[in-house]
């Protein structure tokens, strides 16, 4: 079991922010988080990295059970997490290829020596992810679609047994996009490749890989299961509160408004 969740509440300043919370994730298994802005995906990552605890309920990350555990040094080298809270804190003065060694030791700049395996594996990500070109650059002077590739290749150095993707694609233009989807799906084709959790509030960027969807509204599950069957007209129009249509085209979902309900 990759997690485990069970009645998980977080309360702050009087108020839920996440409510009875219980959902599974299993070894292999790659989810879709859909939520809009202000759902709690967020706060749901953060109890994942155990950044924050809940206030109540129980969770298992990677078999670890939060409260009865030291985790973070633990979970910090078996999850790879790709967020803007991650890219905004990484040193300026730093290339691709430091940030992406870096990922090996779990820490923000590069303060141990890597060893010739540790580089070897770190230019083998740069090339998978077509970040070897700019290895050199400095990360900071990277265009947005290249920084999050760097970041992918950053929390894979520890070969992860969990990799969460925070809304990736956010800023990048249309083709930086595809390309970052592309990238995406390729890891989580690999046959042991890391169980993947992609966060996204855009239904065009859930990939047929992801055969799981969680659905987080106001801070609540609002349903979870299989992809094909949570990602259909009627479900998304209960689910954003206004009509909507779902069709596909090359095997992915896309969502345009209807004009009224029939």
């Amino acid at each position: 079991m990759i997690i485990d969740m069970q009645d998980i509440s977080l309360k702050r300043e009087g108020r839920f922010i996440l409510n009875n919370i219980t959902w599974q994730v299993e070894n292999g298994e790659h989810w879709a988080i859909l939520g809009l802005n202000g759902s709690g995906k967020t706060f749901l990552l953060n109890l994942i990295n155990a950044y924050t605890f809940p206030s109540s309920g129980t969770i298992k990350v990677l078999g670890l059970e939060f409260g009865k555990t030291y985790l973070a040094e633990k979970l910090r080298k078996q999850i790879g997490f790709v967020s803007a809270s991650v890219q905004n804190r990484l040193h300026k003065g730093d290339n691709a290829f430091e940030v992406v060694l870096s990922g090996a030791f779990a820490s923000i700049g590069l303060y141990d020596t890597p060893t010739d395996e540790i580089r070897e594996r770190a230019i083998g990500l740069l090339r998978e992810l077509d970040c070897y070109d700019y290895a050199n650059r400095l990360y900071d002077t990277l265009s947005s679609g290249e920084k999050q590739r760097v970041l992918i290749a950053r929390a894979l150095m520890a070969e992860p047994e969990l990799l969460i993707l925070d809304e990736p694609t956010n800023g990048l233009d249309f083709l930086a996009k595809e390309q970052m989807l592309e990238s995406v799906e390729r890891i989580a084709e690999k046959e042991k490749g890391p169980t993947i959790l992609f966060v996204t509030h855009h239904v065009d960027e859930i990939l047929p890989v992801f055969e799981h969807t969680l659905l987080l509204k106001e801070g609540e599950i609002y349903e979870a299961g299989e992809t094909s069957r949570l990602l259909d007209s009627d479900m998304m129009t209960s689910f954003f509160g206004v009509p909507v249509e779902i069709s596909e085209k090359n095997h992915r979902p896309f969502l345009k408004k209807r004009e009224s309900l029939p």
